[in-house]
């Protein structure tokens, strides 16, 4: 009903009576005033006056009815200790494909290695639950389409010249604009769910605890839309992997299109050791191929990598 209504509101700048609302809903004029008390106390700003009804302003929170063709899908928090941690166990209970867990702030955000994700307000912290008909095998390419997809939608949005860097943040000018987590559960060698966290700096400022990170709000010089942004972001996706069994065939050369990490040194740091050496391609795999400095070659599978130049 909260999206009905909205609808309603943004398809006019006038003053929308109680009656009118009333009758498109289908619903009374006393239930039409407890919804919009609801909405009002969300954070939006809706002006009641002796002729109706008027929006003036919306918070731009990820809720649920603020994706019409979705909100079955979203489920936003306004704080959780971790997104992963909930859509995990929401997928174990069998949670949908493309169900979505958004967080206002996470208290134990993570990112690979265990590393803290801080998690301000003002950024977009979310998990999505993923269940592609594929085998074990191919799973990696669902993080790389993943990646590829946001990367897109930032170009797309924004003008930005973002680039993917192994294995999948978003950087834009070298500074750290987004990462992501993947975590994974598969049965009989086929693919049970996926769950891809990803944490994107939006209208935060990172800088405090990530000096070489950087935000939407800051690049632009203007606050950005995170709701557009998620919106935008789930149907580049979903009509990526939609087209799953061509696609992600040749995911891995279109991530390479737009990748800053090949022709360049890096180091890469795994639980076990730190490799350093010229990034010279992403095979079939996924894996990042090294040349170390004694010209021999390394396969990386996993890793944290951070440019040297």
């Amino acid at each position: 009903m909260k999206s009905k209504i909205l609808g309603l509101f943004r398809s006019t700048q006038d003053i929308i009576s109680g009656e009118i609302l009333s009758t498109a809903l289908g619903i009374s004029r006393v239930s039409v005033w407890k919804h919009i008390q609801k909405l009002q106390e969300c954070g939006y700003e809706i002006e009641a006056t002796p002729r109706g009804y008027q929006l003036l302003s919306s918070p731009d929170t990820p809720f649920p009815w603020e994706f019409p063709q979705r909100e079955g899908l979203i489920h936003y928090f306004p704080e959780v200790s971790s997104t992963m941690d909930i859509a995990k166990e929401m997928a174990r209970k069998g949670a949908s494909h493309f169900s979505v867990v958004i967080a206002g702030r996470q208290t134990s955000g993570r990112g690979r290695l265990r590393r803290t994700w801080y998690s301000d307000d003002g950024g977009l912290y979310f998990t999505l639950i993923l269940r592609p008909n594929i085998p074990l095998q191919w799973c990696f390419r669902v993080n790389f389409a993943a990646s590829l997809a946001l990367c897109r939608t930032v170009r797309r949005l924004t003008g930005l010249n973002a680039a993917v860097k192994w294995p999948n943040d978003i950087l834009v000018d070298g500074k750290k604009l987004s990462g992501m987590l993947s975590e994974m559960e598969a049965e009989a060698e086929m693919v049970s769910f996926v769950t891809v966290g990803i944490g994107i700096n939006v209208n935060n400022d990172p800088t405090e605890y990530e000096p070489t990170a950087c935000s939407l709000r800051q690049l632009l010089g203007k606050p950005v839309s995170r709701k557009e942004i998620l919106a935008r972001f789930l149907d580049e996706l979903q009509t990526y992997l939609d087209e799953a069994e061509d696609n992600l065939e040749k995911t891995i050369a279109e991530w390479k299109e737009i990748t800053c990490t090949l022709g360049r040194r890096v180091s890469v740091m795994t639980p076990l050791e730190t490799s350093t050496g010229l990034a010279l391609d992403i095979d079939s795999t996924g894996a990042l191929i090294l040349e170390l400095p004694d010209g021999s070659h390394k396969k990386v599978l996993y890793g944290d990598c951070m440019t040297e130049d």
